[in-house]
């Protein structure tokens, strides 16, 4: 079922599915805790509610929230969806599986705070804005044997996300990658990412990449 998507709210796309396929390789048994952080419309909450999971999915926008709440009423999957900033509304839990596509796009230097529609893929000059307090947060609220599922883009640094997260005790490698074109945004800004370095003059496409991370026992 496609997702309804209300205005200014990230729809599923290619790192979307990128990550579901990843989450569903995951051998985690029914009932198992999972927290989609970010979950916009709510896809890979639902995703991780239809292999018989118990999923909360969190977000900071209003509309995302609704938009959640509405795809999982559409397909008739329990999700318990909270408002808030990251791991706020769910600091004391712990959970077998956490699962995060945040914002990683690059943007020039500016406000360091998006707003509006640009909250879903701006990230500050680096890409890092919230993937690096992902990487520092998350395993905090991991039980042992926990899995951390994240996908973003190349431009944002992957081996950065390795070493926090094994900084952090957990194992972590990249298992999945996936080249894209071009979509609207960097079309928009490819002059200002080559400038940075970002982006070869040969650069047509982007590579996204799942990080995945395990506490160990």
């Amino acid at each position: 079922m496609t997702p309804l998507v209300l205005p200014g709210v990230y729809a599923p796309q290619d790192d979307t599915r990128l990550l579901a396929g990843a989450l569903c390789d995951e051998p985690l048994p029914r009932g198992a805790a999972v927290l989609d952080v970010g979950t916009g419309s709510g896809a890979l909450a639902l995703e991780a509610a239809r292999l018989g999971m118990r999923v909360t999915a969190v977000d900071v926008s209003r509309r995302a929230v609704w938009s959640a709440r509405l795809n999982a009423w559409r397909s008739g999957l329990r999700l318990r969806i909270r408002r808030g900033n990251l791991f706020e509304p769910v600091r004391g839990q712990s959970f077998d599986l956490i699962v995060a596509n945040p914002p990683y796009v690059p943007a020039p230097e500016g406000p360091r705070t998006p707003r509006g529609a640009a909250r879903a893929w701006d990230a500050g000059g680096d890409g890092r804005l919230l993937l690096d307090r992902i990487c520092r947060e998350a395993p905090g609220l991991l039980r042992p044997g926990g899995i951390l599922l994240i996908v973003h883009s190349a431009l944002s640094d992957p081996e950065q996300t390795l070493t926090c997260l094994r900084a952090a005790g957990l194992k972590a490698s990249v298992t999945r990658r996936h080249r894209i074109g071009f979509g609207p945004v960097l079309r928009e800004r490819q002059g200002w990412l080559r400038a940075r370095g970002l982006l070869s003059a040969e650069d047509t496409s982007e590579e996204l990449v799942v990080v995945r991370a395990e506490l160990p026992v």
